[in-house]
């Protein structure tokens, strides 16, 4: 894309070329992608880039989610206008304002969350990590949903976890490239 791009030609296609054909097919979900401008949420030198269904490298650490990954996430979370939401690990706010735009109320956090006394509708982990911490599960709220990318040995799954009472069960349901997002790795185990 050159410096004249036509951005919002970009969004269009990316609804048409990249969230359609892998199974993004909630109207409003879609609406909410097609609202948001994502180019607005990355470098400068990134804009050509900002439709690309990759994770585009943000700097300092941090990532956006491919397109596709997130509305495929945003999908199997089930937001509902009015919910309470957590994103954590956001760098950019492109999925708080997708969600915004759903009608979901949204709190942001740039790392892993301790203690809090917010209980949330769902929680979205923009990026992949290696394990989920409880003390963030635990900010879930009855019937609560998290989404995030779950690195096992270098391979990647969308994956949603719901609470129900007081257990916590994960399904992953997508392969997707992803980065790990700082904090979220697994402690290292002793090797020779």
């Amino acid at each position: 894309m050159s410096p004249n791009t036509d951005f919002a030609a970009a969004r269009q296609a990316m609804i048409d070329s990249q969230l359609r054909p892998q199974g993004v097919s909630d109207p409003a979900i879609l609406a909410a992608m097609a609202s948001v401008p994502r180019e607005e949420f990355v470098p400068e030198n990134v804009r050509p880039l900002a439709y690309m269904d990759r994770a585009l490298d943000l700097g300092d650490g941090k990532a956006m989610m491919p397109p596709a990954a997130l509305g495929k996430l945003i999908m199997e979370l089930e937001p509902r206008a009015g919910e309470r939401a957590l994103v954590v690990g956001s760098g950019n706010g492109y999925a708080p304002r997708v969600l915004e735009a759903l009608g979901v109320q949204v709190d942001t956090a740039a790392g892993e969350t301790r203690g809090g006394k917010s209980a949330y509708d769902l929680i979205l982990v923009d990026g992949a990590v290696e394990e989920i911490p409880e003390s963030l599960a635990a900010r879930l709220g009855p019937d609560g949903r998290l989404g995030t990318g779950v690195s096992d040995n270098g391979v990647t799954r969308l994956a949603i976890g719901r609470r129900a009472g007081t257990s916590f069960g994960l399904r992953r349901f997508a392969d997707v490239q992803l980065p790990v997002l700082a904090g979220f790795t697994r402690p290292r185990a002793f090797t020779f």
